[in-house]
């Protein structure tokens, strides 16, 4: 995570006054970091940074229609405070991001930090139906809308979600909600090997097991755990855990806590953390590269999607050239102590081009966050 000093922060109080700011940074040439909760300052070190432009004000909940399951929400609202102010309803936003005392909705958009809920509910893209979003030439763009069905016109939503604040800076956004459950259970399975860990869990995908979530920890020198959440009544959730038990066949199945959940947030808090997507069928062969990376003390969360966390401190190199040649990707959220600068988003693509036209059509002065972006965007 970057830290920056002595520079001048700006805290505007509303969405007008942020979009003045972001104007007049724009015409002056200044180049602007936009900041939430501070939780994510993830990718390549910004090219330039004169001022920090923080949402930490704009942290209103605009209007709850629990009736139509919408909420509008203010950038700059703490996703814990949303949650609480949607349970007295019965509701949530089915989202587990990182730190979620301290992480901003704003925050969570750019970085497109959705966890291991994306499984059952989909990602942010799929939540988010409606967002608005300062250009830096101060233009106050608004798009979607308030009924979950809405699908016309420029989808902005998609483009400003996980584009880590370089095309315009969030103040406000729409989700759709849904309901709380009414009890939840975490089941731990304890495979013996890495293979039977991943095929233990494509078997579990490919049964009617009505789980919530899914993923398996990974530590240097253990055997692997299996975390399962189910949600719903009782006697739906005994039906489920015998369900579980039955495809697990020899291996053990306990009943877990739910700090496992969290232990991703462990990982990335890390010295040094990457973050990969691989096929699901290809776990055992990257857990197999990380544990040859050379860190003795490597840990690894991967979800069920084939999304991992790895805290690793040693060269990625190799690891990412193997990830990357069998379709995947890896990030380096926080670089290694000591080691030598690694570029943070790997290989593009064939895509960096239509990004670059995309990013010199909303912001040409290259105001926002420059050069963090994939490409040096």
């Amino acid at each position: 995570m970057e830290t920056f000093h002595d520079l001048r922060v700006v805290e505007p109080e509303n969405e007008q006054d942020l979009s003045t700011a972001l104007r007049c940074a724009d015409r002056d040439g200044l180049a602007v970091i936009p900041r939430g909760g501070g939780t994510k300052l993830w990718g390549n070190r910004p090219a330039r940074a004169d001022l920090i432009l923080s949402t930490a004000r704009l942290n209103r909940i605009v209007e709850h229609a629990w009736a139509d399951l919408t909420v509008t929400v203010e950038a700059g609202c703490v996703f814990s405070d949303l949650q609480h102010a949607l349970a007295p309803h019965g509701q949530r936003l089915a989202l587990d991001p990182l730190w979620p005392d301290r992480a901003t909705i704003g925050g969570i958009l750019s970085t497109n930090d959705s966890g291991v809920w994306r499984l059952t509910y989909g990602g942010l893209r799929d939540l988010l139906i409606g967002i608005t979003l300062v250009l830096p030439d101060g233009t106050i763009a608004r798009s979607g809308g308030k009924v979950v069905k809405n699908v016309a016109g420029y989808d902005l939503p998609k483009l400003a979600t996980g584009a880590l604040g370089t095309l315009g800076v969030i103040t406000q956004a729409i989700f759709r909600l849904h309901p709380l459950p009414r009890k939840t259970r975490t089941l731990t399975l304890f495979p013996v090997s890495v293979a039977e860990a991943q095929a233990l869990l494509l078997r579990l995908q490919d049964t009617n097991v009505a789980h919530t979530a899914l993923q398996i920890r990974f530590a240097a020198g253990n055997s692997p755990e299996i975390d399962i959440l189910l949600e719903g009544t009782g006697a739906g959730m005994d039906s489920q855990t015998a369900r579980v038990a039955d495809i697990a066949g020899t291996t053990q199945v306990t009943e877990g806590t739910d700090s496992v959940w969290r232990e991703r947030e462990e990982i990335a808090e890390s010295a040094a953390v990457a973050k990969c997507s691989v096929l699901p069928s290809l776990i055992a062969d990257t857990i197999s590269a990380i544990s040859r990376a050379g860190d003795p003390d490597w840990r690894a969360v991967v979800q069920a999607t084939g999304i991992g966390w790895i805290a690793l401190n040693a060269p990625l190199e190799n690891l990412r050239a193997q990830i990357e040649s069998a379709g995947g990707s890896l990030t380096v959220l926080r670089q290694r102590p000591g080691g030598p600068p690694i570029e943070a988003w790997g290989n593009p693509g064939d895509v960096l081009p239509l990004m670059r036209a995309i990013k010199q059509r909303f912001d040409p002065k290259g105001t926002l966050n420059p050069g963090r972006f994939v490409g040096g965007i």
